[in-house]
């Protein structure tokens, strides 16, 4: 079930880059528990040292503090390693419209340096985040992959070109690069007190605390909320794909689309709250509707996902009862 039947020789050696924020430390947690080497690499920038700090005694688990955007730091985090699991990245949409050159500098920059030091290092392949923003205005549903509009935001566009690097690395270099392209995922460990929190933590800590939320436009715009169970089985499962995965771009989801207000009224019901939420004016950048077709993610990396909306609310509402 999931990514608990995927094995790797004893030995295995992962780097897992942006190790300390929300996905990276979820995979840091699944690949130690498969007994798997893991070396992290983060920066700190928006990555948590408490995400990180129970694998701290784990002698399977080993810590480079270093920027993504300085190519020595790159080559040296992956010498010796045999994938590369690529998650650092600045995130947020509405960041990305105000501060356009950081997202290019570390989302492009960054990649495409980690790109090129695992080339140089010998690394398996290549596994990398990008992410359902890349489909941009397009207003097919469900999401395509070779179906794409135009980028709506900067963070789309940096999206895009580490899809184009993946391809050229892999046909040009045969570097094997998979990429997966996430579609709002939420879970343990993702940071509810960020100014650019997703929608799931930031409105479960206000719900909590008995505040009013605020919500983007009228909330009928609908996401395909992927938990982080999910995309964990995804990136461990594109490690052991066939050879002719690579060069390839594959929706990440679970393949169901709910409403802002359908997912807010599901919290109310969740942490027995009763409040009506703020509606704001829509945010620049945000594409109306995204659901995502995974038949080719089944199909070629045999993807299974089996964390629906609810299921994932109500681990990761406990998750948050604990820490938050």
């Amino acid at each position: 079930m999931g990514y608990q039947e995927v094995r790797f020789p004893k030995g295995t050696r992962f780097l897992v880059t942006g190790a300390a924020g929300f996905i990276g430390s979820n995979l840091v947690e699944a690949l130690l528990r498969l007994g798997c080497e893991v070396r992290g690499l983060d920066n700190f920038s928006t990555g948590r040292r408490e995400n990180i700090k129970e694998f701290e005694d784990n002698d399977r688990f080993e810590l480079i503090e270093g920027d993504i955007r300085d190519f020595e730091t790159c080559l040296a985090a992956c010498e010796d390693v045999d994938y590369v699991l690529h998650q650092a990245a600045l995130g947020s949409v509405p960041r990305s419209v105000e501060e356009p050159l950081i997202y290019e500098d570390n989302n492009i920059k960054g990649t495409s340096n980690m790109m090129e030091a695992a080339r140089q290092r010998g690394v398996r392949r290549f596994v990398y985040a990008s992410s359902s923003s890349v489909y941009g205005d397009s207003t097919e549903l469900p999401k395509v992959e070779g179906r794409e509009g135009r980028a709506c935001a900067p963070y789309a566009l940096t999206k895009k070109v580490n899809e184009l690097y993946g391809e050229l690395y892999t046909r040009l270099y045969g570097l094997e690069c998979i990429g997966l392209r996430y579609f709002n995922v939420f879970g343990p460990k993702q940071n509810p007190e960020s100014e650019y929190a997703a929608v799931i933590p930031k409105f479960i800590r206000a719900l909590k605390a008995g505040s009013q939320v605020e919500i983007y436009g009228d909330g009928e715009q609908s996401r395909d909320f992927t938990y982080v169970e999910n995309v964990v089985e995804a990136n461990l499962k594109a490690c052991i794909a066939p050879k002719e995965a690579s060069g390839e771009v594959y929706n990440i989801a679970f393949g169901q689309r709910f409403t802002i207000n359908q997912l807010y009224d599901l919290l109310c019901k969740f942490l027995e709250v009763d409040l009506e939420p703020r509606y704001l004016p829509t945010r620049t950048g945000d594409v109306r509707h995204s659901q995502a077709d995974i038949s080719r993610a089944k199909k070629i990396l045999g993807y299974d996902p089996e964390w629906n909306l609810v299921r994932g609310l109500s681990e990761a509402i406990e998750w948050y009862g604990r820490h938050v």
